[in-house]
Order: C-alpha cells, then structure tokens, then sequence
C-alpha cells in the first residue's frame, strides 16, 4: 500500500490519532545509533525539550514552507521576515524565551535567498508526506520539504538550518536525502534529483542517485525494521553507549548511564505494524496554519529532519 499527502503537525491543540510505527529518516537513524533511543521515540514517545538550534530550524522550515505558498512574485525577503514574525509570535512563551532576544532566523532567511530565487521555483507540494512500503512490507514514511517539477523532472529539496557536513558526518546527512528518494521511488516511480540547501554556510549540494544505489538502500532499510520487529514483542530495545550519548535527551532514563527506562508499553497495535495507512489528503499547496509545529528530532547540529515518528 503506498499514498501521499500534504500535512503538517502544528499545535498540541491539534492532535493527529496515533499511527503505527513505521521507518522515518529521524527513526532509522535513531536505531542504528541506539536501539533504546529508538524505543523511548518511536514506542514510549517520551516528551522532549527542543534545543534552540533545532527550534530555530523549526520556525525556518515554516517560514519557507508560507513563503512558497504565496505566489511567485510575492516570496521576497520581506514576505518572509513578515511570515517570521507571525512564527515567532505564536511561540508559547517558554519556546520564545528558548531562542532569546535575537532568535537568529533573519539571517538563516538572507542566507536562504543567497542560495535560490524563489519566485523562479515551481514546486509541487510542501511539508508532503511521503508513504510506502518495500517489497518485504517494510513500512516507509517521510515528510519532505518540498518538491519540485522542472523539465528535469522532480527534485526534492532538503533545508538543512546547519552547516554542510564534514566528511566524517556526511552519512548522517546522505542517509535521510536517501530516504526520501527511495520513497519518490516507490510511490512515483522515478529516482528524483536531490537538492540539500544549507543555511548556516549557504551551500548547496546536489545529489542524483541511481536506481542500483535506492535497490541497495533499501535492503538496509529491511534489515533495520527486521531487527526493529524482533525487539517489539518484548521490548528488547538494548542501548549503545557512545559519543551520541552526551547530548542525548534521555540519558538519566538510560541503563548505560545509571538510569531506569520506563516500563514496556508494549509495541503499538500489540502486533508491530507492516504497512502504513495514508490519512484522507489535504488540499495540495494548502499552507498549515499556525501554531509552530514542534520540533520533530534535535541532531546534535541543531538541524531539523523533516519527518515524523
């Protein structure tokens, strides 16, 4: 079963009904740091405190995701500091005093329109969710940012709020652009062209995976639900002490540290889940109305990756 739809999880007075668990770029990557980290996400969905980088990245993502709303020869700069406003303005107070005084999104925006103009992007959709499921039944589900059409055929663009990554860091990155690709892939039918737009540096990366490489991709997306399910029943989620440990959000609830996690809640549906069911869509290029959404996972760059648990 595969299905897409334009959606956005703004405001705690909107609450979506819960889903099955289901592989997201932000969920893989949580299992094969710490398989515990996984589980206190995507199965105890415990509360977590944004950074103030990764909510400055939050507001970014809406501020551009308004901005391609409005008709092309409406997205200038000062559309966009204005829509800044109405997002920081609808920040509960303690977020907004998260970000301090000077919450550093205008010049994340300047930065944005060093790298494209976009009143000469025709883009597809915004915040689009993205599901599907491989050929084992492995459930997929991402939210790309946006998503482009051009003679070229379809690209997906990624805002990162974060600098470009090192060398040693770049996998991290790759991985969710990956992801979103393999789903295009299997939804649309075609490898689309990647763009990574980074603010923090204003660089852009493009990347154009082939076919063999999302084959590939794919088989280590199985292998992670495969391991995923076999720990659900019992909940035999295992920590992995490491560097990521230092700025994990959860670490005094972790056995590796000392802590105690929870009890079990015991994996959604009792059943772990192998496919993913698409809502009712939206409107296509209907902008979400405000509150800010909370941030959806803190990468220790401060970045923001567009999907959901």
């Amino acid at each position: 079963m595969v299905g897409t739809e334009t959606v956005a999880e703004y405001g705690a007075e909107v609450e979506a009904p819960p889903r099955p668990p289901a592989l997201s770029p932000s969920r893989a990557a949580d299992f094969r740091r710490c398989a515990l980290l996984y589980r206190f996400r995507a199965v105890d969905r415990l509360p977590e405190t944004p950074s103030p980088g990764a909510l400055r990245g939050t507001v970014v993502h809406a501020v551009l995701e308004r901005l391609h709303a409005l008709e092309p020869a409406a997205r200038e700069p000062g559309a966009a500091r204005a829509l800044a406003g109405e997002v920081l303005d609808a920040l509960d107070p303690g977020e907004r005093a998260l970000l301090g005084e000077d919450p550093g999104v205008d010049g994340l925006l300047a930065r944005y329109f060093a790298l494209e103009d976009p009143r000469t992007v025709t883009s597809e959709a915004r915040e689009l969710r993205v599901e599907a499921e491989l050929a084992d039944g492995s459930p997929l589900r991402g939210y790309l940012d946006r998503l482009d059409t051009g003679p070229g055929g379809l690209t997906v663009v990624d805002y990162k709020s974060g600098p470009a990554p090192s060398v040693h860091a770049e996998g991290r990155t790759l991985f969710g652009v990956r992801f979103y690709a393999l789903l295009l892939a299997r939804t649309r039918g075609v490898v689309p062209r990647l763009r990574l737009l980074h603010l923090a540096d204003t660089t852009s990366l493009t990347l154009r995976p082939t076919a063999d490489e999302l084959d590939r991709f794919a088989r280590v997306l199985a292998a992670v639900w495969a391991a995923i399910t076999r720990a659900a029943p019992t909940g035999d989620f295992r920590p992995n002490p490491g560097p990521g440990c230092t700025w994990c959000p959860f670490r005094d609830r972790c056995p590796a540290h000392g802590g105690t996690p929870p009890p079990y809640p015991g994996w959604p549906g009792d059943t772990p889940a192998t496919s993913a069911t698409p809502a009712t869509p939206a409107t296509p290029g209907t902008p979400a109305p405000l509150p800010v959404p909370r941030p959806r996972s803190a990468e220790p760059s401060g970045q923001t990756v567009g999907d959901a648990p």
